[in-house]
Order: structure tokens, then C-alpha cells, then sequence
């Protein structure tokens, strides 16, 4: 039968029923990718990707020792598969029973973003106590490669522990910005503009004229530690918010950085554009 003429009894009804069929189909496989992301389960795909093409091209080949051998790993694997992941499946149906398999991209994104904001936190909370200096900039829409270029390369998962420890004073890269692109962190000791404008307050150093200065040509978010005091200020699109408290910091960067929705009233709000007496 040609392969046109399969489909000439089928009604538009039928036509949905079978669309709707694929199409959850590769919703329920997307939502298991999504489960697995990140675990050691991922390997495993991989490694049963491999066995599958070997058993493909030994058959295509003509290599039936190797055929058969390839086709009773893909038989008994299974049960290998059951007795290594008993752990991951297991949660997986639990999750299943509470309804919240389908969620869990959302869940991931939300604990993500939660493990930032309170790594980011602890982090500035630590340095401020011991008034260490620090300057952090998160990268948003506009690009920041030409930054990043003039520090040292990194690339690596943001924790608060390697926060705290690129800018212990009289080490390597503690002289400088840190550059965050989206979860990690792409490099430090980064050399950043400072701002020009005659209406700064004398009495904000080089790491305030640098957090203003990138955020006049940029749309990060840069955060500021002083070394002298150990006030936290925050600044974006050319504005600077300073003396903040630590539950304000943390509701500012959640706000500015993901875009999260928070009634933020700051009494310590000040924009320099505005200061022209005394900066």
C-alpha cells in the first residue's frame, strides 16, 4: 500500500488524536530529561546510546558474535538498570504519586536560584562583618566579554566559599572585579570603567567609581563591599543604593538579577545624577 493511501481514511479527528499522541509523548520525554539533568543518570543514557549503535552496525556488519553479545546486554541491562537506580527511581515515583514530576523544571529553577541568592548573600554577609573589600558584577542582557578578557579566567560554579575566597586580602585575585554569567563565575580580578561624573560623593572610593562607572555603559548589577566600613551597596543603570541591609541586599538582587517581583522600599536609595552638592 503506497504510503499516501495510509492516510486517506483518516479523518481530521484522527489527525488530532495522533498529533495530541506525540505530542505528549515528547512531553513525557522531555519531563524525564529534565529529571535527569544533572545526575549520573545522564552517563547512563549515554552509555546505552553507545551499546545501541554498536548493535546496530555489528548487525549491519555482519558481526554476530559481537551482535549477539551487544543483544544480551541490552537484555539483561534492564535489570542492571533497576538495581544501580533504585534510588532515582524511586524518588522519581514518589514524585509521580505527589503530583510534582511535571513541576520539577520549575522546582529546579526555583532551588537554582534560591542557592545563588543565598550563596551571593552569605558571601557579602561574611566579608562585610570582617570588612573585606569585595566587587561583584552580574552580567545581564548586554554583554560583558571585553570585561571578562581583562581578568583571569575562571568558569566555575558559584559558591560562596570561592566568593569569600577570591578576595581575601594579599591573594592573587583579590585586587579587582568578579564577573558573574548567569550561574557561575566567568572571572576575576576584571578591570572595570570607573565613572567620570564630577557629582560622586569624594568620599566613595575606586570600587564605588568602578560599580557606577559599569553600570553607566551596561545593564548589570554590581555589588559593592566597603573595605573601610563594611557598608553593602548595590548599583544598576547608573544608580547607586547604599548602607543596605542584608534582607534588603538579598530582595534587591533577587529582583534585579532574576526579575522576581518584590515590594523593595529603600530609604538608602540615592542617585548621584541628582547630588550635586557635596556628591
Amino acid at each position: 500500500m503506497p504510503f499516501a493511501d495510509q492516510f486517506s481514511d483518516l479523518t481530521v479527528l484522527d489527525f488530532a488524536v495522533h498529533a495530541v499522541d506525540v505530542l505528549l509523548v515528547w512531553f513525557v520525554f522531555y519531563k524525564l530529561i529534565t529529571v535527569i539533568r544533572g545526575t549520573k543518570a545522564v552517563q547512563l543514557l549515554k552509555g546505552i546510546f553507545v551499546i545501541v549503535v554498536v548493535r546496530v552496525l555489528s548487525e549491519l556488519l555482519g558481526f554476530n558474535t559481537l551482535a549477539w553479545i551487544m543483544e544480551q546486554v541490552m537484555y539483561w541491562g534492564v535489570l542492571g538498570v533497576m538495581i544501580i537506580f533504585q534510588p532515582e527511581l524511586r524518588r522519581a515515583l514518589e514524585q509521580l504519586g505527589r503530583g510534582k514530576l511535571f513541576a520539577r523544571g520549575n522546582l529546579q529553577e526555583e532551588e537554582e536560584r534560591n542557592r545563588l541568592v543565598e550563596a551571593v548573600t552569605k558571601s557579602v554577609s561574611y566579608m562585610a562583618k570582617r570588612r573585606i573589600g569585595a566587587l561583584i558584577t552580574f552580567e545581564r542582557e548586554t554583554g560583558m566579554g571585553d570585561y571578562i578578557e581583562t581578568g583571569i579566567p575562571m568558569d566555575s560554579n558559584l559558591t560562596s566559599e570561592l566568593l569569600i575566597n577570591l578576595f581575601i586580602p594579599n591573594t592573587p585575585l583579590h585586587d579587582g572585579a568578579v564577573i558573574i554569567q548567569k550561574n557561575r563565575i566567568a572571572a576575576a580580578a576584571c578591570y572595570l570603567p570607573l565613572s567620570e561624573s564630577p557629582f560622586i560623593s569624594k568620599e566613595l572610593g575606586t570600587r564605588h567609581r568602578a560599580a557606577l562607572g559599569v553600570s553607566e555603559v551596561t545593564d548589570s548589577i554590581t555589588v559593592v563591599v566597603s573595605e573601610e566600613t563594611g557598608a553593602i551597596s548595590v548599583t544598576t543603570n547608573g544608580e547607586l543604593q547604599r548602607d543596605l541591609e542584608l534582607d534588603e541586599f538579598s530582595k534587591i538582587i533577587r529582583r534585579e538579577w532574576f526579575g522576581e517581583k518584590e515590594n523593595v522600599t529603600s530609604s538608602t536609595r540615592w542617585n548621584w545624577r541628582g547630588k550635586k552638592k557635596n556628591g
